[in-house]
């Protein structure tokens, strides 16, 4: 058993001590936001902050974290400044690897405010997104730092009322 602090509660686990906390969060918390992408570490999905730092939390066993004080996406709480960058920018595809991505950039903006470019890559490197929005998701991170950034490309719009095609004469 061990006592979790995740986004400013405590909570009691009975996990076993080697359990990753990915599954701790989604199964015993109920906190589904954090994502299973890998199992390895690798790309990213399940990203979490402990003690203000990125974590793959499908690789780090419950009791690394136990005292330390662990976020989630659900923490954000859905108006941060991040997540309001994300949809003005239209980050989202698919949407499976948004919430680790939005962590590592929550801890980056944490520690650099005003991140340049080289900043922002470094903190996203092994966030995998599998629908390519990197462009978009650089773009929503400068906007989130407040340095203006420039609109990333967009979908295009298209009218869904029906085209009104002429009859053909023959």
């Amino acid at each position: 058993m061990a006592t979790l602090q995740v986004n400013g509660k405590a909570f009691e686990v009975k996990a076993a001590a080697d359990t990753p906390l990915l599954w701790v969060l989604r199964d015993e918390l109920g906190l589904t936001g954090t994502k299973y992408g890998c199992g390895v570490a690798q790309c990213g999905a399940c990203t979490v902050l402990a003690g203000g730092q990125p974590i793959r939390s499908c690789s780090v066993p419950v009791s690394a974290v136990a005292g330390t004080p662990i976020s989630t996406i659900e923490g954000l709480g859905g108006a941060h400044p991040l997540q309001q960058a994300w949809v003005k920018h239209d980050v989202p595809q698919c949407g499976y690897c948004q919430s680790g991505q939005i962590m590592s950039a929550v801890a980056l903006l944490q520690s650099t405010p005003a991140p340049n470019d080289e900043a922002i890559n470094a903190a996203m490197d092994g966030n995998i997104c599998r629908c390519g929005a990197y462009q978009r998701i650089h773009a929503a991170i400068k906007e989130a730092a407040g340095m203006g950034a420039p609109d990333a490309p967009r979908p295009i719009a298209v009218d869904p009322a029906p085209l009104a095609v002429p009859p053909v004469k023959g």
